[in-house]
């Protein structure tokens, strides 16, 4: 299982250090765009299942291009 987990700049180290002694986890830090393009990505999927569903409404690829 794979978990992202936003925590205080402050409080990181501790954290970390105590996840780096547990021999069952690998903790691998990611950069703060890196993240952000995570939320981005997650966003974008929850957008199209909200559109898929009928709960929002899509654009057309002709909108999307003229948007451009």
């Amino acid at each position: 299982m794979k978990v992202l987990l936003d925590i205080k700049d402050n409080k990181a180290s501790s954290l970390l250090e105590v996840l780096n002694g547990l021999p069952y986890v690998k903790v691998k830090p990611i950069s703060g765009e890196k993240a952000l393009l995570i939320e981005e990505i997650k966003e974008a999927v929850e957008n199209m299942k909200q559109v898929r569903e009928g709960k929002q409404k899509g654009r057309s690829a002709r909108e999307l291009l003229d948007e451009l």
